[in-house]
């Protein structure tokens, strides 16, 4: 009696479950609907079985009566859910419905026949003896036999893509008509109904449940517009009823062991019971208080119970027209942030990335304020983003930054930690190599959480990112190639004039010298010439292809400034540069004719920037183990899209020529393991600033000096 009970209790409580689930949500499904009526009629027919088994009340023919022919009414309410569902299956059409209503009337006149049978044979007695008559026993063996029928018509008539979702709820349904099949054939057979048999019954029909469960998950689309079923449930109460459903097992499995140690324990029994049950609570409290076992516990329960967040479909159809368009008002970098940032609604974010001179800069902004970053690639932040491939979260790091720190060293910087707004940071990894990351804002939706599934979409979506980035880089790379290609076709032609050019240069030299008027002059000025034979003969041979390797020595940055203000001076442009050194003797190891061209190019284009009554300064520092040159001028000024997008691209220029001296400036500084920055406001000037590396030879002797040409070196040139 006691079996019976919890099993058919079992079975009621599942299905009503699994009923009032079903009547949630979207109610113009029809499948859903009769799934949801024969589930309620299950767990009435269960329940009543329960009742009847508690009371042992069997004189009681109105509750014989229900009980009976409530078993009926469930066979009945299944069978409209199968011919609802192979209706389904077949193509819709006035024949076929016509037919299933035919076979549905059918059926309902057979089992109303048999209700009226099992009405008839109610007299008293025993319950057993009631449902094992003959007629009654045939009736049921018919119904279990449609159902087995159905099924199978189910199964055939279902397209291939369909079946894995519908396989389990077949296999349930299925699974339980052929138990009623195997109990009353059992019965028919020895006249009597087997009591294990039944009392069997409601476990196996409990265990139909999970079944269905498992279809409903798969999002069947079960009518014939297409709607799935649709379930919502709150996660705090599915969490929490997984919790208590997970403690009651691990209680009553641990009462099972306790009573074990109790039995076998001999005098120490009641003493082993007893410590053996206080320590398994206390390992429960333990794992309940867990803050990272409660995380996984919901992670796996959003996973394996919930429908998704997102519409990947969507998602990805929208991720890939971001990246892809030809809105030439934004650019790829810009819409690479874009993209991610509509994911989580995220209102501005900031595209880092990395640089051949081994750090990671900030490249782009998307309604984020302005600000430098540069930070090394062998910092502990970089290498764990690179390393680990996580989305890093900064309100968990903030909350627990264990979380992260037992996977790997981790520290947030400070420009990212000091930005209160600062939400999510997506690594952008191209293979195994991170090529740059970007930082999101907050979402402004409060009520917006960020778990599993945001992170998954984010990683994939930055990979996406990542690969159209660098198909950006490489088609840059080859158009600059081209143009390099280009430039090489015409060096024949360069080298022909400049060839001529030095050919003039070489006779005014030589009648200079035969033809003296002011002695002074005439010595400078042949000096000056024959300066530039030679610079323009290094430059005949760079040209033909056999240019000669850079003569790399240390080079004092004070004599090398002078030279090159002095030189500006000769040309007669203006203004003229003053020279400021914080440091003298500051030695750096480069090619000197090289960095002074580089120097000057820079001089020329503030002069060529500033007009006459401006001013450009020119100062030498030390920061650390860099030397720094900072070139300031009163000019024009550039905005902040000049310098990004064209500043520093070869045969980009303001002067309406083909101009790679920037592009030269900024590479060969790169070579020598600097950096080249630059500020600039349109209408107040620019400042370029030059970070070199000081030779390990350096000896300094730090003091200031203010360098200014006189009025008779002025004069004289």
């Amino acid at each position: 009696m006691f079996i019976e009970i919890i099993s058919f209790g079992m079975s009621t409580a599942l299905f009503l479950i699994l009923g009032l689930v079903m009547l949630t949500g979207q109610r113009d499904n029809l499948p859903k609907i009769m799934l949801a009526v024969a589930s309620l009629a299950s767990a009435a027919w269960s329940g009543a079985v329960t009742y009847l088994a508690y009371t042992n009340i069997l004189s009681s023919t109105f509750l014989l009566e229900s009980t009976l022919l409530l078993e009926l009414l469930r066979s009945l309410a299944w069978f409209a859910f199968l011919l609802v569902m192979l209706r389904t299956a077949y193509k819709s059409s006035d024949q076929v419905n016509k037919n299933f209503k035919i076979t549905f009337a059918g059926l309902t006149v057979f089992v109303i026949g048999l209700m009226l049978l099992v009405l008839y044979r109610v007299s008293g007695g025993s319950f057993f003896a009631i449902i094992a008559g003959n007629d009654v026993l045939i009736g049921h063996l018919l119904i279990s036999i449609g159902g087995l029928v159905i099924i199978e018509q189910l199964y055939r008539n279902t397209s291939v893509e369909h079946r894995l979702a519908l396989k389990y709820l077949w296999m349930g349904i299925g699974g339980m008509f052929a138990y009623d099949f195997y109990l009353y054939s059992d019965a028919f057979l020895f006249q009597r109904i087997d009591n294990e048999l039944w009392n069997a019954r409601g476990f196996i029909h409990a265990m139909v449940v999970p079944l269905i469960a498992v279809a409903i998950k798969r999002e069947m689309q079960w009518s014939l517009g297409h709607d799935s079923i649709d379930i919502f449930l709150s996660r705090r109460i599915v969490f929490h009823t997984t919790t208590l459903l997970a403690a009651g097992a691990y209680l009553i499995f641990i009462g099972f062991g306790g009573y074990y140690v109790r039995d076998m324990g001999g005098e120490w029994g009641v003493v082993a019971q007893a410590t053996f049950l206080f320590a398994a609570v206390m390992i429960l409290a333990v794992l309940f208080f867990s803050g990272r076992i409660r995380a996984r516990l919901k992670v796996a329960i959003d996973k394996h119970f919930f429908h998704y967040k997102y519409d990947y479909r969507e998602e990805w159809l929208r991720i890939i027209r971001t990246l892809s368009s030809h809105d030439t008002s934004q650019r790829l970098h810009e819409r690479a942030i874009l993209a991610l940032a509509q994911i989580i609604n995220s209102p501005g974010g900031l595209l880092v990335m990395e640089r051949e001179n081994g750090y990671f800069e900030s490249d782009e902004g998307w309604n984020y304020e302005s600000i430098n970053i540069r930070e090394s690639a062998d910092s502990a932040f970089i290498q764990f983003l690179s390393e680990q491939q996580f989305v890093i979260s900064l309100d968990e790091y903030n909350n627990d930054p264990d979380m992260y720190t037992r996977l790997g060293p981790l520290e947030i910087p400070a420009w990212l930690s000091g930005n209160k707004n600062a939400w999510l940071v997506v690594p952008l990894m191209l293979q195994d190599h991170m090529m740059g990351f970007i930082v999101l804002l907050r979402s402004p939706a409060h009520e917006r959480y960020f778990n599993w599934e945001d992170s998954d979409l984010l990683k994939t979506a930055g990979r996406q990112a990542a690969s159209h980035l660098a198909q950006y880089d490489a088609a840059q790379a080859l158009v600059s190639a081209k143009r390099f290609e280009e430039v090489n076709r015409l060096s024949a032609f360069i080298v022909h004039d400049i060839k001529n050019m030095v050919g003039q240069l070489s006779m005014v030299v030589s009648n200079a010298g035969r033809h003296k008027g002011n002695p002074m002059f005439i010595d400078d000025a042949i000096s000056t010439v024959e300066n530039s034979v030679n610079k323009m003969n290094k430059l005949l041979i760079r040209l033909r292809g056999g240019g000669e390797s850079d003569k790399y020595a240390p080079v004092s940055l004070s004599t090398l400034l002078e030279d090159s203000i002095r030189s500006c001076v000769k040309a007669g442009a203006l203004p003229i540069p003053v020279l400021n050194c914080l440091s003298q003797n500051v030695l750096v190891t480069a090619d000197k004719d090289r960095m002074s061209a580089n120097i000057g190019h820079i001089i020329q284009n503030a002069q060529d920037a500033t007009n006459d009554t401006g001013s450009i300064t020119v100062r030498l520092s030390k920061q650390g183990s860099f030397a720094v040159i900072e070139i300031e001028d009163t000019g024009e000024g550039m905005d902040e899209a000049f310098i990004h997008d064209r500043l520093f691209q070869p045969f980009e220029s303001t002067k309406g020529t083909m101009g790679i001296g920037v592009f030269q400036v900024r590479e060969y500084i790169y070579k020598l393991g600097g950096q080249l920055d630059v500020e600039s406001k349109l209408g107040k000037g620019t400042t370029f600033r030059l970070h070199l590396p000081l030779s390990q030879s350096q000896e300094t002797i730090d003091h200031p000096q203010v360098v200014h040409l006189n009025e008779h070196e002025k004069r004289k040139y």
